[in-house]
């Protein structure tokens, strides 16, 4: 009696000690990061097609997609511990509460970036895994090693990582690259430092802390404003290029015209409010940038399943 008791008691704890555990793997990986993945991918993979493409292959290049990400992702917070401590906005992440430990976080890393190349190599394409190997390799030696404690314009180049998944979904479909492809690249390579820099005004004083030159704590806001409205305007006047290029239709032209001048409008506001000395409210372009960015993709997949 007293045996099965003690079982009882036991086996809830170290459920709960390996589902915490498990918890702080997945967020090694930051799964916020992964659902902007997915809204640019999918629709890319549509476009490529002319239509749905093969559930598999959407499936595969997912997955191979997402352990990609998780994988630089891992690697960034593995060498970014140190800032990551001291900043309210990453206190929490598995490294620096110790759920995780350097070398688990580094292990880990490596082996979803082993997996995912393997995985796209054998269910996609090579071009598709080389690109996700690219990515991995930009994100963490290029941006985090490199850019990230040395310049201002850090997320500019080192948002670079950040556009292969366009590359990648539509090389998954067709095996090569497009003058289509290459422009949804530039667009969303465009889109990041509008989308990034109000986020480094909000933690300005964390990133002043920890050294860390990211524009939103090096300049003041005023300036930062005018940087986002002409990247929000040069991400808009990209998204145009489509139209012609890949031979759009009502849904998408409607679309990049209508969420594209919201985006400008909320860009303009920024600017005008840290101009008058007011509050910049910059998360309010955060965030519209990341609605921004999950229409226009939306309206890129539809735009192909449509007749007009």
């Amino acid at each position: 009696m007293d045996i099965s008791t003690t079982s009882h008691v036991i086996a809830p704890t170290d459920r709960r000690s390996v589902g915490r555990t498990v918890r702080a793997y997945i967020a090694l990986t930051k799964p916020r990061v992964l659902e902007l993945l997915l809204v640019t991918t999918v629709p890319v993979m549509i476009l490529a097609q002319g239509g749905l493409p093969d559930l598999w292959l959407i499936f595969a290049t997912v997955i191979g997609g997402s352990l990609s990400a998780g994988s630089a992702a891992a690697f960034n917070m593995y060498l970014d511990r140190d800032i990551d401590a001291h900043m309210q906005r990453t206190e929490n992440r598995p490294l620096v509460t110790g759920e995780v430990s350097p070398r688990g976080a580094l292990v880990f890393a490596w082996t979803l970036a082993a997996v995912s190349t393997v995985w796209l190599w054998a269910f996609t394409n090579p071009l598709a895994a080389g690109l996700s190997a690219a990515a991995i390799f930009f994100y963490v030696v290029i941006y985090t090693m490199i850019l990230k404690r040395r310049t201002e314009q850090n997320i500019v180049w080192g948002g670079i990582a950040g556009c292969f998944p366009v590359l990648i979904g539509w090389s998954a479909v067709t095996g090569s690259l497009s003058w289509a492809a290459l422009i949804l690249f530039a667009l969303v390579f465009l889109w990041t430092p509008p989308h990034y820099w109000p986020l480094s005004m909000k933690y300005a004083a964390q990133y002043e802390e920890v050294d860390v030159p990211m524009l939103g704590a090096t300049r003041s806001g005023s300036e930062v404003g005018l940087q986002v409205i002409l990247y929000a305007w040069a991400t808009v006047a990209c998204s145009l290029l489509l139209i012609p290029v890949a031979s759009m239709g009502l849904v998408y032209t409607v679309s990049s015209l209508v969420f594209g001048g919201w985006f400008i409008y909320e860009s303009h506001r920024l600017y005008s409010r840290a101009v008058r000395g007011g509050e910049p409210r910059p998360m309010r372009v955060f965030h519209a940038s990341i609605t921004y960015l999950t229409l226009l993709f939306v309206a890129i997949a539809v735009d192909p399943l449509l007749p007009f």
